[in-house]
């Protein structure tokens, strides 16, 4: 008797995809993916895509159209590079950046993995026009990635998302800043499970969190080992509005994984990997950019509500912490404190 396979499809993959890979760039490289995204003041849509070239060492190079779809317009040369002499934490490569508008800035700010000599790094650079960038430098030391920044101050401070490694694993924290470059209030907020589940072990941030009425929509990946290596999945959670470090509503199911040919097979088998997204006019479509198999970008279109209302179905208020063991009880308090100016 064969399976019953029906689930809710939550993002539908466009039907051309991929639809950007190494043979549309106008110079050599390997491989182009985890491409951050955001869409300009005229429509256009950016992408800022991770391109690793032939030494296997990454830099960045915008793509952009009009439609978000088709017709890119890649810039001739890589748009950032790696600068190891201002910036020695950058010697082997910048790696999957997620973009956050700051409109108290009137700017960008790109969060980005830098690879060090003590491994990967989170840096941040500042932005208005994607041609010159200011850098901030080094802000979470190794090893630590899957960062991006909330749009606005939480308390009055700046709020970033990242998952360092420790002993215990590779969870999502928050940390809270008053300048973007000192960094404290540390916090736990979502946690690898562990045993079979699709998520155990390592998770880590997608693309920066959504805003909406009900909270920070939030879209993850969970890293299962296998007997042929590791398979990336996309799962969802929901934190408070008003403090970020309280996780609503965790997903016990994932909704998106490696099912076509191009996430399949590439450099990295069995992944996918979105670092940014678009909102369509309606305020509802999201528009996923992401990486399929380190070796080529994609587009999935899927509803903000659909995505709320599946959480609201198939999410759990009740998960085990940390804490739940005695471990780590004060990061995983009922009653968190945000930090004061």
């Amino acid at each position: 008797m064969e399976a019953n396979r029906s689930y809710p499809v939550l993002f539908d993959r466009y039907d051309r995809n991929p639809i950007l890979q190494a043979k549309d760039w106008p110079y050599p490289v390997n491989t182009v993916f985890n491409p951050a995204a955001t869409r300009l003041a005229d429509g256009t849509t950016l992408l800022l895509c991770r391109v690793e070239d032939r030494r296997g060492i990454s830099h960045f190079c915008v793509a952009r159209s009009v439609n978000g779809v088709d017709n890119w317009q890649i810039d001739h040369q890589p748009t950032m590079v790696p600068d190891i002499d201002a910036h020695p934490e950058e010697i082997w490569g910048i790696e999957d950046p997620r973009i956050t508008y700051i409109p108290e800035m009137d700017q960008y700010a790109i969060v980005y993995t830098v690879y060090s000599l003590g491994g990967p790094g989170v840096a941040i650079a500042l932005t208005k026009d994607f041609h010159s960038f200011e850098r901030l430098g080094l802000i979470m030391s190794p090893d630590d990635k899957d960062a991006a920044l909330l749009p606005h101050r939480i308390g009055g401070h700046w709020a970033l998302i990242h998952r360092p490694v420790g002993p215990q694993g590779a969870h999502m924290w928050i940390s809270y800043s008053p300048d973007l470059r000192h960094w404290g209030s540390h916090k736990l907020i979502l946690e690898a499970r562990r045993g079979a589940w699709w998520d155990a072990n390592k998770i880590g941030l997608s693309p920066p969190p959504i805003e909406t009425d009900e909270g920070w929509l939030t879209i993850y990946h969970g890293v299962r080992p296998t007997a042929s290596g590791s398979l990336y999945r996309l799962g969802l959670a929901l934190f408070d509005k008003e403090v970020p470090e309280r996780c609503l509503l965790r997903g016990d199911e994932w909704i998106f994984g490696p099912e076509e040919r191009y996430e399949r097979e590439g450099d990295v088998n069995n992944v996918v990997f979105p670092c940014g997204y678009t909102i369509g006019a309606d305020g509802d479509t999201i528009n996923l950019y992401y990486g399929g198999a380190d070796s080529c970008i994609c587009l999935a279109r899927g509803s903000i509500s659909r995505l709320l209302r599946w959480l609201k179905t198939h999410g759990s208020t009740h998960f085990r912490r940390w804490s739940d063991s005695g471990l780590y009880p004060e990061l995983l308090a009922d009653d968190v404190v945000i930090p004061n100016e």
